[in-house]
C-alpha cells in the first residue's frame, strides 16, 4: 500500500486528525532527545476504537507503529519512521475511580498533573511526580517506567501500576495483572503468559546475577517480573518500561495514595561538590520523602532567569558548590520541624558549619512556607531546562545523565564520570534524585560536529564501564530508547539481550510496534538520526530583530530557535500562561514546540523551497497570540513572539499586507481622523448590516464589537504640570488610551500630581502633532520598516529624559514594554537601550515608590474586592507582583488575582472573523466565568485594553486601569 493509499483509507475509516504533510511529520519527528526521525504520518484519533482501527489499517499495510503521549522521551523512544498515534489530546479521559479502595482506571493519553488535579478533590493523588508532570501522559509514564522524585517513599511506576490494558499485534485486547503462576502455567487458553512464565523460570538465575540491585533500573524489559518470586507474578509489569515495543496500552490501573499532609524541605548547603555526594548516603537515613540535587552551574543558570531568580535569593546563602533540597512529609507539623532540627544537627555532625570555610562551607536553609516550597520544586523540576538555557553552539547532551549507582558509591562514582569528563575537554551539570543514586548529569557537546558525536560514544562507553563497575544501572530513570538500547548486552549480557528479543518475538512476531529500541537498536552515535545530520545548515535571511546573543545562521535566528530542546513545557494546562493556543486546541502545531520545529526545519530547508512563506508555515502561526508567556516561562527563553515578528516580516516582504492587516498596522496614523469624524467611523456597530460588510471586506468579525471613537481625546494643553519642583517623571501616551480611554490617562495624571510628581508629556521632538506612537502594530503585521520609523521617533522624543534618569512611565503594557522588549531589538542603539532602562508600567513605578518609602498618596478606603486579571505581558516581564501591589495600597480593597492564560483578545487577534472562536474559547478557560460569578460590588481590573474589551464582550463587565482605582480611592468613592 502506498502511503497516498494509507491516508486515505485512514481519512475514511478513522476519526480524527489525519496529518501526512510534510510540516505535521515534521512537528512528529523529534523529542527531547537529539535524534530526528520523520514518521510516515500521524494519527491523533477520536476514540480508542479509532486508535485500534487505525493500528490495523498500518498493520494491513505493512507499516510499524509509535504509541505517543507528550513526546518528551529523552532518549528517542518517541521518534520512528513509523506511523504515530498520538494518545494526548483525545484518549485522556478517567475511565473510572475506586475512592474507597483507591484505584483509578485512566485512558493512556491522560496528563499527570490534569490526574491529580482531578484527583485532590478526593484527598488523593497519583505520587509518580516526574518533573515534567504537566506534560508526561500516564501511558508514556507506563511505557517508560518513570520514577519521579519522591520515589524514595512511592517506588517507581511499576510499584504503581496494577493492570494493562492493551492491544497486542494481532489486534486481540486483553488485561495484563496478576495471576496465579501454577495456573498460569497450567492455562493452555493463554499460551503468552505460560510462555513468558516460563521464560522467566529458565531465566531466573541469570536475572539475579545480572540485573542491578538499585531502585531506578529500567533498562531493558522486566524480565525480574517473570521469575518465580511467591505465588503470583503481575504480567502487566513486562509492559511497564517496554517503551511501546510490546503492545499498544489502551487502558491502565493505578494505585492511588493519600494526599500528602504538611511538608517542609531543608536547603543544605555543602562548599564542595564531592561532599554533597557523600553526604547524600546520611542524610536518607533521617526517612526523608526526596533528596535532590541542585549544583553550582544551575545555581548560576537559575539566578539568570526572570522566574527562578528570587526563588534562588530566597533559598541560597553564601556561594555553595551543591545544594541538596530535603524534603519531609510527616504527619504533623511538629514532626516535620523536629526532622529540620534533626537535619540540622546531622549536618554539623558530619563538619558542616556556616562559619566555615572551603569543602565544609554550609548549613540548612528551611523553607517551610508553602510558596516557597512550591517555588523551589518548580525551579528543581525544571532543572533540564534550565540546563538548556545555555545560549552558545554546545548544549549539555543526554546520553548518560540518569545512571544509577548504590548511595554508598555516589561520590565516588561522580567524581569518576567527572574526570571521564574532563578527559573529553568537557563538563556537566548535575542535580536530580541524590536520595536514591540517580543523578541527572549532561555533558557540554555541539552535536552538529562529528567530533563532538564521537566523543559522546567514547564518554558513553567509559561511563557505563564505570556504572558496571558499581554495579549500578545504566538506565536508571529515562529509559533505552535510542541512546541506550545497544549498550544492554554488555550492561545484562548476550543471554538476556537473547531473551529480550525472545520477549519482543512473542509479543510482537513482525516487529509493528516501535522497532529498534530495546532490541535490535541502530548505534545511537549514527548521524543521520540526529536533530543535527551531517547534512544541517541553516539558510541565510535578513533578520529585522537583534538575535546577536545566538550563534548560527541568519545573525543568530537559527539559534535562537534551536533552544527548544522539546521538553514541552508549553504543553502545560494549567498554571502561568503558556501556552493560551494549545490549551484550547490540545494540537501539536499551536504549541511553542510545534512552532519552534517548524521554523527550525523551515530554516534548515528541510520543508522545501520557501517554507517560511508556506500556507502552512502561515497556519502554524496563525494562532500565536504573542503574549510572551513563551519568554518568561519557558526556561529555554524561546520567545516566539518575536519569532513571529520575524516572520511577518518576511511574508510581508514577498506578499504586502492584506486589508485586514494595513487596517490594524496604521490605526495609529489614522488615529488623528478618527477623532475628527467619530461619528461616521462609529456606525459600523449601529447600522444594521455594516458589521457585516466589515466582516467580509476586512475580515473584521461581525460578532465582536469594534473599540468607539471619541472626538475628547487626551491631548494636554500643557508640555508638563504637577509642582515644578517634584520628582520628575515623563508620561508616554499610548494611542489606545490615548484616542479611545483617555479616562485612564487622566486618572494617571491625577494619582502621579496627588503624589507631588513632575509630569512631562511627551511629544514628537520633530515638532510635528502626529501623536508618539510605539510601533507595535507594524511589528504585529510584519512592516518593520514602518515599525522601525515610529520607534525612532518615540526614542527621540524619550532618550533627553531618560538620559538624565527620569522614569518613562506608561499605560498599555503592550505599548510601553515593547520600549523594554522589541525597541532595542529593533534599533539596537545606546539611545534605545537608555529608554529602555527607564521604561515602566505605571503601576510598577507607584509600587517602587512606595516600596521606596517615597509615595505619599491621600488614598480613601475603598471597602469591597478588586478582580484582577493580568495583561500577558505584565507576567512575561514579572510586572504582576506591581500591580497587586499597587491595588493593596488601597485602605479596605481586598485583591483576588485570576489565575488565566491570555484573555484572547490580543490586540487584534480576536477582532478577526478566522480566530474569533479561538480568542473567545481563551477567555472562557478561566477569566470569563471568573468575571460572571463576580459580584456587581466586585472592581473587575484588567490594565491591558484589548483585556478590557474582552471582558466587556463577553461578559458585560466593565473593567478599569489600576491607574483608575487608584483615582476612586483618592477621590473617596467606594465603587462604580
Amino acid at each position: 500500500m502506498t502511503e497516498s493509499n494509507l491516508q486515505s483509507r485512514l481519512a475514511a475509516e478513522v476519526r480524527g486528525d489525519i496529518l501526512f504533510d510534510r510540516f505535521s511529520r515534521g512537528r512528529y519527528a523529534t523529542d527531547a532527545s537529539i535524534y530526528q526521525i520523520t514518521p510516515i504520518g500521524a494519527v491523533v484519533p477520536d476514540t480508542m476504537d479509532d486508535a485500534i482501527r487505525a493500528i490495523a489499517i498500518a498493520r494491513e499495510a505493512g507499516v510499524t507503529v509509535l504509541p505517543r503521549g507528550g513526546g518528551t522521551s529523552q532518549c528517542g523512544q518517541t521518534v520512528n519512521s513509523s506511523l504515530v498515534v498520538d494518545c494526548s489530546k483525545k484518549l485522556n479521559s478517567i475511565l473510572a475511580l475506586d475512592v474507597a479502595g483507591r484505584h483509578a482506571r485512566v485512558e493512556p493519553g491522560i496528563v499527570l498533573d490534569d490526574l491529580n488535579r482531578q484527583l485532590k478533590k478526593h484527598g488523593l493523588w497519583f505520587p509518580v511526580d516526574v518533573s515534567t508532570a504537566s506534560r508526561a501522559t500516564i501511558g508514556g509514564m507506563t511505557a517508560n517506567n518513570s520514577c519521579g522524585g519522591r520515589s524514595l517513599r512511592y517506588g517507581t511506576m511499576r510499584n504503581n501500576v496494577i493492570a494493562v490494558e492493551a492491544a497486542l499485534a494481532d489486534g486481540n485486547r486483553r488485561w495484563f495483572r496478576e495471576v496465579s503462576r501454577d495456573e498460569a502455567l497450567r492455562n493452555d487458553a493463554d499460551t503468552l503468559t505460560r510462555d513468558l512464565l516460563t521464560l522467566g523460570a529458565r531465566e531466573a538465575d541469570e536475572v539475579e546475577a545480572r540485573y542491578p540491585k538499585v531502585q531506578r533500573r529500567v533498562g531493558g524489559y522486566n524480565l525480574d517480573a517473570l521469575v518465580p518470586n511467591g505465588s503470583a507474578n503481575n504480567m502487566a509489569h513486562i509492559l511497564v518500561g517496554s517503551e511501546g515495543t510490546l503492545a499498544f496500552t489502551t487502558a491502565v490501573d493505578l494505585k492511588l495514595w493519600p494526599l500528602l499532609g504538611p511538608k517542609v524541605f531543608g536547603i543544605c548547603h555543602f562548599g564542595a561538590f564531592h561532599e554533597a555526594m557523600d553526604a547524600a548516603q546520611h542524610l536518607v537515613k533521617l526517612k526523608p520523602i526526596a533528596v535532590e540535587l541542585v549544583d553550582r552551574t544551575m545555581i548560576g543558570l537559575a539566578r539568570d532567569i526572570a522566574m527562578f531568580r528570587p526563588t534562588i535569593e530566597r533559598v541560597v546563602k553564601g556561594d555553595p558548590d551543591a545544594l541538596l533540597v530535603v524534603e519531609f512529609a510527616e504527619e504533623t507539623e511538629a514532626e516535620n520541624l523536629q526532622k529540620l532540627k534533626d537535619l540540622e544537627a546531622l549536618m554539623g555532625d558530619l563538619g558542616f558549619g556556616w562559619d566555615r570555610s572551603g569543602a565544609r562551607f554550609g548549613g540548612v536553609i528551611t523553607v517551610i512556607e508553602p510558596a516557597w516550597q512550591a517555588a523551589v520544586t518548580e525551579m528543581r523540576s525544571s532543572g533540564l531546562n534550565i540546563m538548556m538555557s545555555m545560549k552558545e553552539a554546545g548544549k549539555p547532551v543526554s546520553f548518560v545523565e540518569d545512571c544509577a549507582v548504590p548511595l554508598a558509591d555516589l561520590a565516588a562514582y561522580t567524581a569518576g564520570l567527572t574526570e571521564i569528563f574532563r578527559a573529553h575537554g568537557t563538563e556537566g551539570t548535575w542535580y536530580a534524585h541524590a536520595s536514591v543514586g540517580c543523578l541527572h548529569v549532561r555533558p557540554v557537546l555541539n552535536m552538529k560536529l562529528d567530533v563532538d558525536a564521537k566523543r559522546m560514544r567514547s564518554m558513553a562507553e567509559q561511563a557505563f564501564e564505570l556504572v558496571r563497575k558499581y554495579k549500578g544501572s545504566h538506565s536508571g530513570e529515562h529509559g533505552d530508547g535510542i541512546v541506550r538500547s545497544e549498550f544492554h548486552e554488555q550492561m545484562f549480557g548476550e543471554r538476556l539481550v537473547r531473551a529480550f528479543e525472545e520477549v519482543k518475538d512473542r509479543f510482537d512476531p513482525d516487529g509493528l510496534y516501535n522497532p529498534g529500541k530495546i532490541t535490535r537498536a541502530p548505534r545511537m552515535d549514527d548521524r543521520t538520526l540526529f536533530r543535527y545530520p551531517p547534512d544541517y545548515s541553516g539558510l541565510e535571511i535578513k533578520p529585522a530583530l537583534d538575535w546577536s546573543d545566538y550563534p548560527g545562521a541568519s545573525q543568530g535566528f537559527l539559534g535562537a530557535i534551536e533552544m527548544c530542546n522539546n521538553n514541552g513545557t508549553c504543553r502545560k494546562l494549567d498554571g502561568g500562561a503558556m501556552c493560551p493556543s494549545y490549551r484550547v486546541t490540545r494540537d501539536e502545531q499551536h504549541v511553542t514546540r510545534g512552532r519552534a520545529n517548524t521554523l527550525r526545519l523551515a530554516m534548515t530547508g528541510q520543508l522545501g523551497p520557501q517554507a517560511l512563506l508556506a500556507p502552512e508555515m502561515e497556519e502554524t502561526l496563525s494562532l500565536c497570540v504573542s503574549c510572551k508567556a513563551c519568554k518568561r516561562e519557558c526556561p529555554t527563553g524561546v520567545d516566539m513572539a518575536r519569532m513571529k515578528i520575524e516572520v511577518k516580516a518576511q511574508r510581508f516582504d514577498a506578499y504586502g499586507a492584506k486589508l485586514h492587516e494595513r487596517l490594524v498596522a496604521h490605526l495609529p496614523r489614522y488615529a488623528g481622523l478618527g477623532a475628527k469624524l467619530p461619528w461616521l467611523l462609529n456606525l459600523r456597530d449601529k447600522v444594521p448590516g455594516l458589521a457585516w460588510a466589515s466582516e467580509k471586506l476586512a475580515q473584521f468579525s461581525a460578532r465582536r464589537s469594534l473599540p468607539q471613537w471619541r472626538s475628547d481625546v487626551f491631548q494636554p494643553s500643557v508640555a508638563a504640570e504637577g509642582p515644578e519642583s517634584g520628582p520628575e517623571v515623563v508620561l508616554f501616551a499610548d494611542t489606545f488610551n490615548r484616542a479611545f480611554e483617555r479616562e485612564n490617562l487622566d486618572a494617571a495624571v491625577a494619582v502621579l500630581k496627588a503624589g507631588g510628581y513632575r509630569i512631562h508629556h511627551a511629544v514628537p521632538a520633530d515638532g510635528t502633532k502626529r501623536n508618539l506612537c510605539c510601533g507595535r502594530t507594524y511589528l504585529a503585521t510584519g512592516m518593520i520598516d514602518r515599525a522601525r520609523a515610529e520607534a525612532e521617533r518615540l526614542v527621540e522624543a524619550l532618550a533627553p529624559f531618560a538620559a538624565r534618569g527620569v522614569p518613562v512611565i506608561g499605560l498599555e503594557p503592550s505599548c510601553l514594554l515593547t520600549l523594554r522588549d522589541e525597541i532595542p531589538a529593533l534599533l539596537k542603539s545606546d539611545e534605545a537601550r537608555t529608554v529602555a532602562g527607564q521604561a515602566v508600567m505605571f503601576e510598577e513605578f507607584i509600587a517602587a515608590e512606595a516600596k521606596a518609602g517615597r509615595l505619599s498618596l491621600p488614598l480613601k478606603p475603598v471597602e469591597t474586592t478588586a478582580l484582577l486579571h493580568g495583561h500577558c505581558h505584565q507576567k512575561a516581564f514579572g510586572a504582576m507582583g506591581a500591580v497587586e501591589g499597587t491595588l493593596r495600597l488601597i485602605p479596605g480593597l481586598k485583591v483576588e488575582t485570576v489565575e488565566s492564560s491570555c484573555c484572547g483578545m490580543a490586540g487584534a487577534f480576536g477582532y478577526h472573523a478566522d480566530t474569533i472562536d479561538t480568542s473567545l474559547a481563551m477567555a472562557e478557560l478561566s477569566l470569563l466565568p471568573k468575571v460572571r460569578a463576580a459580584s456587581v460590588e466586585t472592581i473587575v481590573v484588567a490594565d491591558g485594553t484589548s483585556c478590557r474589551h474582552q471582558i466587556h464582550d463577553g461578559a458585560g463587565r466593565e473593567a478599569l486601569h489600576v491607574a483608575r482605582v487608584l483615582a476612586m480611592s483618592l477621590e473617596g468613592k467606594a465603587g462604580m
